[in-house]
């Protein structure tokens, strides 16, 4: 069952069987979720356009457009970035797995299925991302212009504050094969300690990208810096901050107290003025509020 009553996670169960599932939309449902129900790639990409689901349970083979062919096209999808895809398949073998994965996929289950294991998987999934989510979104609100960078060199997410950076440097983010810049910034994913590089210059202005490390499996996280050339990097991108304590910024730019901010990311309000002490040690701020007007002055710069 789900831990928070108040929360009711939706899935979308995408199966040309469905009929054959109902035990475990069934399932599903005794456990809190709200099912949606497709029988084809297409419908679930419909489905799609009207609702985010919390996670998706998508069977690998069926007629017409695969289930690796539409967690592909899911994947290309911005808004959909998040959205845990759980494979429900027959095939077991490595390359089946690995093709999977490939396609974007979070997770696999072996049919014939067992209810058990599959809410196991779905919960943990659904908790993690719904952790992702939060975390976003305390980007977004403190205008961090953040990329995150699979190990297969793609933007798995972007925040709007980086999406105006690429805009302004008129650098396409869907080109295929990858530019050259986003091949550059993939090499820099994995090395925390790396100084930010120089990624792309346009008129009086240069884009750099700093790697913050790895935020999940296989996916690294680049902060992106816009200065005038010639210009030293801003206090908060020269800072060298933690994901965690970028997180913990962010929503004190927002207001948040230590309470508030610990229950969003999940930690003590001890934790909190831990990183709040190594974050005003970085910014060279000793106050709360001196580190939150740093912060909404990078937005809006």
């Amino acid at each position: 069952m789900l831990s928070d009553p108040s929360f009711q996670p939706v899935v979308l169960v995408v199966d040309d069987a469905p009929d054959s599932l109902g035990f475990l939309c069934s399932a599903l449902s005794q456990a809190g979720y709200l099912v949606l129900i497709a029988n084809d790639g297409a419908s679930a990409l419909a489905r799609l356009e009207l609702v985010v689901p919390d996670a998706i349970l998508l069977d690998a083979v069926m007629p017409g457009m695969s289930g690796f062919e539409t967690c592909r096209l899911i994947r290309e999808e911005p808004g959909l970035a998040h959205v845990p895809v759980i494979f429900m398949t027959g095939l077991s073998g490595t390359a089946e797995v690995v093709q999977g994965f490939t396609a974007g996929g979070t997770d696999y289950v072996v049919k014939p299925l067992r209810v058990e294991e599959v809410l196991a998987r779905l919960q943990a999934h659904v908790r993690n991302a719904r952790a992702v989510r939060i975390a976003r979104q305390a980007v977004d609100v403190a205008g961090l212009g953040v990329l995150v960078i699979d190990n297969m060199g793609r933007i798995a997410w972007r925040s709007p504050r980086a999406a105006e950076n690429l805009s302004q440097f008129g650098l396409d983010t869907t080109a295929s094969p990858p530019g050259e810049w986003l091949r550059n910034a993939a090499g820099l994913a994995g090395d925390q300690a790396v100084e930010a590089q120089l990624i792309e210059e346009r008129g009086e202005h240069a884009l750099y990208a700093r790697s913050l490390g790895a935020v999940g499996l296989g996916e690294h996280m680049l902060l992106l810096d816009v200065r005038r050339r010639g210009e030293s990097a801003t206090r908060i991108a020269g800072a060298q901050l933690t994901p965690r304590e970028a997180e913990v910024l962010s929503w004190l730019a927002k207001g948040k107290t230590n309470r508030d901010i610990g229950d969003i990311l999940g930690m003590s309000p001890r934790t909190v003025n831990k990183h709040l002490e190594h974050i005003y040690e970085k910014l060279g701020v000793e106050t709360r509020a001196a580190a939150a007007a740093l912060a909404m002055r990078a937005v809006t710069d």
